[in-house]
């Protein structure tokens, strides 16, 4: 796989050097999953799945969708596995290379029209391929950064991960843009596959930066005994609680990310006829202030306290989601982009930012891998993986997007209710008198 992984003490230069690795890795892994996305909203429906027509083929795409988050808790519980018991940075290596070659392949497969049934078959394989791998994906990117942070500041530190997001939406926004320059009207046809084939160059890129980072100082401490034999029934014997509120902390902002970034792309340019171009660039400008609006809640969540920033910004997503759609219900190009970025880049983001601090706390060093990584992935597959669907499907029944605005009022409160309740059980990366404030 790679080289043994280099302990390193817990300096400040080794905990920005693990905060940039967290952010550049799940920078590339964000941007495959993104571009996937993207295009399923865009093109799938026509060119893997030609005989449903209108919403039904939108239906099918987001399905495929919804498949890769479905397999990411089989991911957390595999890599978890290994994370905890032969060290984050050599687990990051095999994430990385799995999602980048799912990606790459399904730049490569043929169309509906060239083989058939087969084709939806093997997009539907890479997308297991990608949903396991970022199932593993986050758990170590996360870990990396907030046990290697500095006292009082594993918000800031931490949500260096999760800028990731948001410039992974940014990058992928950015290529798809320009391959649909390149390819004008043909776009449908060969252009979407371009920002699918170009991942190969980032994925060795990150696999550069990534060979050079050192093992996080809680797992060097930890591996001097003996490893848990099976994390997964550990966790689940003693800490299914914390994996429980974990799942409920991140229902809300998953169903609310998901909404915005990718049901309401679908939304406003298959219904209210909004133009692709657009839309593409309203995600263009949402994730510039969201890569800026993360780390300034990542610094504010140490002010303020974690946990009480998370229960506030769920509150907030329940105020807001009547009023989001109704802005974009107007179909107005600057409503709907001042919807998007009060959505994404600010209620959303104060919940986004503080979870891999908040995540890390409720879990030892010797099991954290596999439950931060399946309490994160739970919420991702059971609400993330299908609010496109659940909300094409909603609006297509009822012709209103309002039983989608109660959805997530629902899973907001059940996410403030989850985070007052995630009181920390230990000290991830620094020393208890160290402790950041909760």
């Amino acid at each position: 796989m790679s080289d043994q992984p280099v302990p390193a003490p817990n300096t400040r230069r080794q905990s920005r050097r693990a905060a940039i690795g967290s952010f550049v890795g799940t920078t590339l892994e964000w941007y495959d999953f993104f571009i996937y996305g993207t295009t399923a909203a865009l093109v799938f429906g026509q060119v893997f799945f030609p005989t449903q027509e209108g919403v039904l083929g939108t239906l099918a795409a987001f399905a495929t969708f919804a498949v890769g988050f479905i397999a990411r808790p089989f991911g957390s519980i595999l890599f978890g596995h290994f994370g905890d018991r032969i060290g984050r940075r050599n687990v990051l290596m095999a994430t990385l290379l799995i999602m980048g070659a799912a990606t790459v392949l399904i730049g490569l497969i043929p169309s509906y029209a060239s083989i058939g049934v087969w084709a939806p078959v093997l997009l539907t394989l890479c997308r297991i391929a990608q949903g396991v791998a970022l199932g593993g994906e986050w758990g170590g990117a996360a870990l990396l950064s907030v046990e290697n942070a500095p006292a009082r500041k594993r918000g800031l530190f931490g949500s260096s991960t999760q800028v990731g997001s948001p410039a992974g939406l940014l990058l992928a926004s950015l290529v798809i843009a320009g391959a649909s320059a390149i390819s004008g009207d043909a776009f449908n046809e060969w252009g979407w596959r371009i920002p699918f084939i170009a991942s190969i160059v980032i994925v060795v890129v990150g696999l550069a930066i990534r060979r050079g980072l050192a093992e996080s100082s809680d797992f060097t401490e930890n591996a001097e005994k003996a490893p848990a034999a099976l994390p997964i029934k550990q966790v689940l014997r003693d800490d299914w609680r914390s994996v429980l509120i974990g799942a409920g902390l991140g229902a809300a902002n998953n169903a609310l990310y998901y909404t915005v970034a990718t049901y309401t792309l679908a939304y406003v340019t298959g219904t209210l006829g909004v133009a692709k171009g657009e839309t593409i660039n309203h995600l263009t400008i949402v994730s510039v202030c969201y890569l800026i609006s993360i780390p300034i809640f990542g610094w504010l969540s140490d002010k303020v306290g974690l946990r009480r920033q998370v229960v506030v910004a769920a509150l907030c997503a329940a105020a807001f989601v009547f009023p989001y759609f109704s802005m974009i219900e107007t179909g107005e190009s600057w409503i709907i982009l001042l919807g998007m970025i009060i959505g994404l880049a600010v209620i959303q983001s104060a919940a986004y930012a503080p979870q891999p601090a908040v995540y890390s706390e409720l879990f030892p060093a010797r099991t954290r891998y596999t439950g931060a990584s399946l309490a994160y992935a739970l919420p991702t597959t059971v609400v993330g993986g299908t609010a496109p669907f659940i909300a094409t499907w909603l609006y297509a029944e009822t012709g209103s997007n309002t039983a989608m605005a109660w959805y997530v009022v629902a899973l907001s409160l059940l996410a403030a209710g989850c985070a007052a309740l995630a009181h920390r059980r230990h000290t991830a990366g620094v020393k208890k008198e160290a402790a950041s404030v909760v």
